[in-house]
């Protein structure tokens, strides 16, 4: 946003409106244990309970300081609920307890926690999440070294490594208060055995307690306490659209690899961004090498993606034949401006073969912040000797096989092409071993070929040494040529297996569209995403939908699959919350299905259900970003029949209303000629046909009455077909006002009107006829619906550059909530069955109003009864537009 452009920021106003739906959380922030979180906590609650909110405690450690034990007796506090658990019964917080009890606000201490098994959730943060979109209040305490981001900063100078963490995104949208204590004062504290025990207190003043370590924690609270109030302040300025200078525009990109130290490289990421309050990406690079990832390192690239996802990172996979070519070109993709990467302790022979990604980058030339991340050095130990897998061994068996047999054919054909000419033969078995069992195998093959071909046909022949000079340069470049050759076939066929691989999911993910887009109803979209995903995810699959009585299951494969009951409170969860659950996330992980929500801008419109047969996890490291593809088109999927079907509603809204239009014109039309007749006749009839002359009182009455209703018919649908004609002109209020009165004079006779009509009033853009109807139709509505002996008030205000016709009645008043639909056709408030009325008038008046630019407004006047306004805007005042004198 510029100072050009003061409106305000879209995604600030969404934060501020998702912040104002659910309950506030304010963190009491402290560097370090015995600094007084709790005891400010549970003081300023006190106040609050003093006056007049609701507070209770869900649950408190006092560690059995005294001080702190005190301040509990004027707090509610709510029982635990106990867990057994290994013969054992532990207490925990118990939610449902302070759901049901909903209060104001309630107290949490140590938002770290992490809670027992079979707890609804696995961590505190996560149970207080559950209680804030309950629309409940919370306040929490925690240390700075629990935060997820600071973990290996905090780690690093205490040598202590915490092991329950909370994720940064808690502190986004918390107000945090920083209780702030001197390293000094809080040694004394620890001294006196206000924090731990004393044979405790020993030992931490050696280690943690130190000044110099409590001096650094206190400056990390500080500045992690200034970050969040900069990002909200921030936030409030955008939202509210006031205009500023700030730094703006950083985009950082952060590499994720299958080191056992790239998990500290996410972290460290993820503080740059918040330092320079940026969007972050984490991108992994799938490169040949990947192909030979153990188990482990693939588990750890999972870990890290699924961490940096946790932080609020973007996650992105991307394949290339290098590191540093794919990041080279991610930054220029993303116009990243910080580029995070770690650099391995490897060995010059590993950089000699494989390269630097670091120098790489540095020697790119992009205009972009490199920050190169120390990893830690690799242990040295002794790994147990492992016998060789069946697949290599078969590998080392085919490559000694090709060789010898290409040796063989080499001696069938000496006799034609002399030992000189069989050298280059040696090649063909390299390469075929490379193509077709791998690398070790393909080395293998290089060296015995040079070997063999030496052996066999260099003179002297059986014995392995050489006469010629020139043979020993041929022996050891065919040996070199071999594992040169044999290299590049390796990666030739990595590549090719990579670009499979890739081919395979884009084909997959295309023919999934391709069925999806054919389909037009919801039953068959949901059986087709269920037999795709679960042929290309190898899973069992279901589609969930919400039904009357919860979550129902509208398609499954295979067939007949059914869910218990913790199965459905997790389905029901993802369906409510628009959150992944079930076994592989961080909630209700007690189910043996994982549920995620097909997330749309509509909504959150169905769970897809995913399990493995043998209980695994249900997706893999490497086929997350197959599966959320998946996902995402089943959610646009979903999305499109909803719009279908709501367009399909609007085109049957819209054909029902031309036919009603169409038989309202020939109700019209075919009734209006017999009607004039009738009362024509009426007026007719002589005096001493009728001696009082009731009947032809009531015959007039009452066809003038059928002549209105069908007036108003044929108004409305003069309306609906668009056939309104109107001529804009200037005109005074108090001639409109006059005319009403004089065509309602009969119908007034009995009635007390009071008109409050300025005469000095300008004059006003409108058509007479079409406002005077407008009017009529207002008063003769304050007609039906006041008392008889009750006044109608029409009188004419300008205000705020508008000028306002208002016609007033003393009846009932509008039912609460009408005042939107009271325009709409047939609308019939209180006292319809007594006046007879068919809720045409008021829509008709609308009508007349928007066909001529004015607005109609209709409330609740102060003292009973109903207001309706016409109001006239600025440029439909004369003086105003024309700068006529008035």
């Amino acid at each position: 946003m510029s100072d050009a452009d003061p409106r305000p920021s879209p995604d600030a106003l969404l934060r501020e409106a998702a912040r104002e739906s659910r309950g506030a959380l304010k963190i009491f922030l402290g560097a370090a244990p015995g600094v007084g979180k709790t005891y400010e906590m549970l003081s300023k609650g006190a106040e609050k309970l003093a006056a007049g909110v609701d507070v209770v405690i869900g649950v408190v450690e006092t560690h059995g300081r005294a001080e702190t034990e005190a301040l509990l007796a004027p707090l509610e506090l709510i029982p635990r609920r106990s867990v057994p658990y290994r013969g054992q019964h532990l207490t925990e917080m118990d939610l449902d307890a302070i759901l049901g009890r909903a209060p104001a606000l309630v107290l949490v201490d140590e938002l770290a926690h992490t809670n027992s098994a079979g707890s609804r959730h696995p961590k505190r943060w996560q149970d207080i999440d559950e209680l804030r979109d309950a629309g409940i209040d919370v306040w929490t305490t925690v240390n700075i070294q629990h935060l997820e981001s600071l973990n290996d900063v905090v780690g690093g100078f205490t040598q202590v490594r915490v092991r329950e963490t909370v994720p940064d995104r808690v502190f986004e949208d918390a107000d945090i208060e920083v209780i702030d204590l001197s390293p000094d004062d809080l040694i004394t504290r620890l001294k006196e055995g206000k924090i731990y025990l004393p044979q405790e207190a020993g030992r931490a003043l050696e280690n943690f307690f130190t000044k110099t370590k409590l001096s650094a924690l206190r400056e990390l609270a500080l500045r992690r306490a200034a970050q969040a109030v900069d990002q909200q302040m921030l936030d409030q300025l955008r939202a509210s659209g006031v205009t500023g200078t700030w730094a703006a525009g950083e985009r950082v990109l952060v590499a994720v690899s299958e080191e056992p130290g790239s998990a500290a490289i996410v972290r460290a990421a993820k503080r740059l961004a918040d330092a320079l309050r940026a969007p972050w990406t984490a991108v992994h690079v799938e490169t040949p090498r990947e192909g030979g990832f153990s188990e482990g390192q693939r588990r750890r690239v999972g870990r890290n993606l699924a961490l940096a996802a946790e932080l609020g990172a973007t996650l992105v996979s991307v394949p290339g034949s290098t590191v540093s070519e794919v990041l080279i070109e991610q930054v220029a993709e993303m116009r990243a401006t910080q580029l995070v990467i770690g650099k391995s302790n490897r060995s010059r022979w590993f950089q000699l073969w494989h390269g630097s990604v670091v120098n790489d980058l540095l020697k790119s030339g992009r205009d972009v912040a490199i920050h190169v991340i120390p990893m830690p050095a690799r242990g040295r130990a002794v790994r147990p000797v492992k016998s060789l897998p069946d697949d290599l061994a078969f590998g080392l068996l085919g490559a000694a096989s090709l060789v010898g047999i290409t040796a063989f054919l080499g001696k069938i054909t000496e006799a034609w092409f002399g030992y000189q000419g069989i050298d280059l033969l040696f090649l063909v078995p390299v390469m075929v071993s490379a193509l077709l069992f791998g690398r070790w195998p393909s080395i293998v093959s290089a060296l015995m070929a040079g070997t063999l071909y030496n052996f066999l046909f260099l003179p002297p022949v059986l014995t392995f040494n050489i006469y010629d000079p020139r043979n020993v340069v041929t022996v050891f470049i065919l040996i070199a040529v071999g594992l040169v050759t044999s290299q590049l076939a390796v990666r030739l066929r990595v590549a090719a297996r990579m670009s499979a691989k890739s081919a395979r999911e884009n084909a997959a993910l295309a023919r999934f569209a391709a069925r999806l887009g054919a389909l037009s109803d919801a039953e068959a979209t949901g059986r087709t995403v269920c037999e795709e995903v679960a042929g290309l995810l190898s899973v069992e699959a279901m589609m969930l939908a919400r039904g009357p009585d919860g979550v129902i299951i509208t398609a499954s494969e295979p067939a007949a699959l059914t869910l218990n009951f913790t199965d459905r409170a997790a389905a029901k969860w993802a369906l409510d919350k628009g959150e992944a659950t079930g076994v592989g996330t961080n909630t209700l992980t007690a189910s043996a299905w994982q549920f995620r929500p097909l997330r749309t801008g509509l909504g959150v419109l169905g769970v897809l259900a995913l399990r493995r047969p043998d209980g695994s996890k249900p997706i893999p490291a490497d086929q997350a970003s197959l599966a959320a593809s998946l996902v995402d088109q089943a959610a646009l999927a979903h999305e499109r029949l909803k719009l279908e079907n709501d367009m399909s509603d609007l085109r049957a809204t819209r054909e029902r209303d031309s036919l009603r239009a169409a038989l309202l014109a020939s109700l019209s039309h075919d009734l209006r000629t017999p009607l004039t007749g009738v009362i024509a006749a009426a007026e007719a009839l002589e005096p001493g046909n009728d001696p009082d002359g009731a009947l032809v009182r009531a015959i007039r009455t009452e066809a003038r009455r059928l002549n209105s209703f069908l007036g108003d018919l044929l108004d409305v649908t003069r309306i609906e077909e668009g056939a309104v004609r109107v001529n804009l002109q200037p005109i005074d209020l108090t001639d409109v006002v006059r005319g009403t009165l004089h065509d309602l004079r009969g119908l007034l006779q009995d009635r007390k009107v009071i008109v409050d009509v300025d005469a000095n009033l300008p004059l006003l853009r409108a058509d007479p006829v079409l406002l005077q109807h407008a009017l009529l139709n207002l008063v003769d509505n304050a007609n039906k619906y006041s008392a008889p002996d009750q006044p109608i008030e029409i009188f004419a205000k300008r205000r705020l550059g508008w000028m306002a016709l208002s016609v007033r009645d003393h009846g009932a008043g509008l039912p609460e909530g009408a005042e939107k639909i009271v325009f709409e056709r047939f609308f019939r408030g209180m006292g319809s069955d007594r006046t007879g009325g068919a809720g045409l008038g008021l829509a008709i008046v609308k009508g007349f109003a928007d066909a001529m630019g004015l607005e109609v407004r209709a409330s609740n006047a102060g003292g009973g009864g109903a207001r309706f306004t016409i109001a006239f805007p600025p440029g439909a005042i004369v003086a105003d537009v024309e700068g006529d004198a008035i």
